[in-house]
């Protein structure tokens, strides 16, 4: 494999660095909005679901009557 030039490293990355298209102020915040979102409903969506197994199993460990 040949060696780089130090120099020629930086102006590559530079060069690359510089193709990059960095996404807007707007598109970040609907972006994370988003995350934040889709972490609470995952959140619910557990707890729903961590309820309804609990539920399941106490009903057939402790029988149905209670």
């Amino acid at each position: 494999m040949a060696k780089t030039n130090p120099l020629d490293f930086i102006q590559q990355v530079r060069s690359e660095a510089a193709k990059v298209t960095w996404p807007t102020r707007k598109e970040t915040m609907i972006t994370t909005a988003m995350v934040f979102v889709m972490v609470v409903v995952a959140s619910i969506f557990f707890l729903v679901v961590d309820q309804v197994l609990g539920w399941g199993v106490r009903s057939v460990l402790l029988g149905f009557g209670g």
